[in-house]
């Protein structure tokens, strides 16, 4: 029981000091100068009258160490994914390849741009470079890769800019397989001169054997034969004699006879005006029928008229000539500046007289 003097502390509340007064069932407890009536019964002893009360000290009990992580081993690194092995495709030991032209927006020609896309018709791996060669400069490489089998693959963009001025297409290819024993195939090299007007030309795309969308396309391997107008194959592996095909003879026996029978231009004299001279490049003053002409033929027509002209006077300081190409699709005018970039590059160039010729003239004054 609790006695006067005892320091106590509840039992049931916060707090506590020294009894300093008992009455009946209540103790009075001094907590700071303040007398706190309390039931006796809610009183602990914590220090009876005349001792200190005992200090209790709470320990924060050591948290048990914690065990040293285990050293991790030197992950060793994962291996490579083992290539995936190559399904070979009956009769795809004979070679196949083409380069397709795919315009960006084949709604606008005259101002798209082109994705280059390449096929692999064979079970061999390709290495390849795919090259280009302007009038009158060097070779630039525009890709390279390796090329799976049977598989068609995007490897360049080509812009409009640089179809324009493409004189000629280089493809060179070297085949080999993975893992196996094969047929050594030669090295091929095959240059194209693609007539450029046909890429702005809608009917000239379309779909075909390797293509599920419109395309120009050109064949590089033809059934392990290069192709292409000068197509080469390392002479380092001598390949069984190549039989014509009947086809191809055709072709070519027509081509000749279409080019003996096309109009010859017709030599004229060309007006001057004011010291002018004036050149029609329209290919009804060129001709005098287009019976059997391709665009393609009226087109090297009209450029080489423009050059006979252009060599004519060459010698002819200060003399101003207007070709007039019309305005059309633009095709003579780019072929026009071309010539003019490359061949009479030393030559002033700037748009003939609007009042005079309207927009489809250009005047070129000799130095």
């Amino acid at each position: 029981m609790a006695q006067i003097g005892d320091q106590v502390r509840y039992l049931n509340s916060v707090g506590g000091g020294r009894i300093v007064k008992i009455e009946g069932q209540m103790a009075y407890v001094d907590e700071d100068g303040f007398e706190t009536p309390v039931l006796l019964k809610e009183c602990v002893v914590v220090a009876h009258a005349g001792q200190e009360p005992s200090r209790t000290t709470f320990v924060q009990p050591k948290a048990a160490p914690k065990a040293a992580a285990p050293v991790a081993e030197k992950a060793a690194p994962a291996p490579a994914p083992a290539p995936l092995p190559v399904e070979e495709t009956d009769g795809g030991d004979v070679m196949n390849v083409v380069i397709g032209y795919q315009p960006a927006d084949i709604k606008r020609l005259s101002e798209s741009g082109f994705d280059l896309y390449m096929v692999n018709d064979s079970n061999y791996f390709i290495a390849f470079t795919y090259l280009t060669k302007a009038d009158g400069e060097g070779w630039v490489m525009r890709s390279r890769g390796v090329i799976e089998p049977n598989i068609q693959e995007f490897i360049a963009e080509v812009a409009r800019e640089d179809i324009v001025k493409m004189d000629r297409i280089a493809v060179q290819l070297i085949a080999w397989k993975e893992g196996r024993n094969f047929d050594l195939k030669p090295a091929v090299s095959v240059e194209i001169a693609p007539d450029v007007t046909k890429f702005f030309k809608l009917h000239c795309f379309r779909e075909g054997e390797y293509f599920d969308t419109p395309v120009l396309s050109f064949d590089i391997v033809r059934n392990d034969d290069p192709c292409g107008k000068s197509a080469k194959a390392s002479k380092t592996v001598v390949s069984e004699k190549q039989q014509v095909d009947a086809r191809q003879l055709e072709r070519a026996m027509r081509s000749k006879k279409n080019a003996d029978s096309r109009p010859k231009p017709v030599k004229k004299q060309h007006a001057v005006r004011n010291g002018v001279i004036e050149v029609d490049l329209h290919i009804d003053e060129l001709v005098d029928t287009v019976a059997g002409l391709s665009r393609a033929d009226m087109l090297n027509l009209q450029i080489d008229e423009f050059r006979r002209v252009m060599d004519a006077n060459l010698g002819n300081h200060g003399a101003k000539i207007v070709f007039i190409h019309g305005k059309g699709e633009g095709v003579l005018r780019s072929a026009l500046m071309k010539e003019l970039k490359y061949r009479y590059k030393t030559c002033r160039v700037q748009d003939a007289s609007f009042l005079e010729y309207g927009y489809g003239a250009t005047q070129v004054t000799i130095p």
